[in-house]
Order: structure tokens, then sequence, then C-alpha cells
């Protein structure tokens, strides 16, 4: 798509990825982390609820907003996304390096999703 976003469906029945940002690969993740991301994302498009210790919620960043927790072998992933009726949004990935999310990508989060929401 133009604006930088791309979508991916798996089932009809599913909810279909909106990818505002970021990337789940390998390198830089292990291949093992991928796969639980890979795992974790199919399981929010299939309507599943997620919480505490893989995903909890975000309300810094916006309503309805929530981080992955993914754990690798040498670092700490974090997938911040929202769960919309029709979607899941992807707003970034990111490695995860203090105990706080830094506050640039809170910024860029609320700035994407106000964009999204401006053509959505």
């Amino acid at each position: 798509m133009s604006d930088g976003t791309y979508v991916a469906v798996v089932s009809p029945t599913d909810k279909p990825l909106v990818w505002l940002h970021g990337e789940v690969k390998t390198p830089p993740m292990t291949q093992d982390a991928r796969v639980e991301a890979g795992y974790l994302l199919r399981r929010l498009q299939q309507g599943h609820t997620l919480s505490m210790p893989r995903s909890r919620p975000m309300p810094s960043i916006g309503k309805h907003v929530h981080e992955l927790r993914i754990t690798d072998a040498d670092a700490e992933w974090r997938v911040v996304y929202r769960l919309d009726a029709d979607a899941i949004v992807v707003l970034e990935v990111f490695r995860k390096q203090t105990r706080a999310t830094p506050p640039a990508v809170i910024r860029a989060c609320q700035v994407r999703l106000r964009a999204y929401d401006a053509i959505n």
C-alpha cells in the first residue's frame, strides 16, 4: 500500500493484521522469538484475548492498545498493537532495553494511531 501500511489475513474469519510500523523477522529476533510472536499475533487474529504475562494494556498510548511481551535468548521484544473491532493494528515492534517504554515509542505510536484513525 502506498501509505506504508500492509494487511495480512490468513483465513476469511480472522481479523486482518494492519502493520503501520515494524516487522517480526529473523534476525534480529531469533527464530524461536519470531515463531512466538507469530503464534501470539495469530491468536489475536482468531479473536482470543491475551493477558499477562504475554500481553499487557498500554493506556498511555490509547484505548484498546496493548503490547505483546516476547522473551528472546538475549533480549526482550515488544509488539505494540490495538484491538479494533475489524482488525489488529500493529503500531511498533521494538527491542526493550529499559524497564519503562521509551517516551519516543509512546509518542510515535500515538501519532501513527491518529493518522490511521483519520483515514479509516
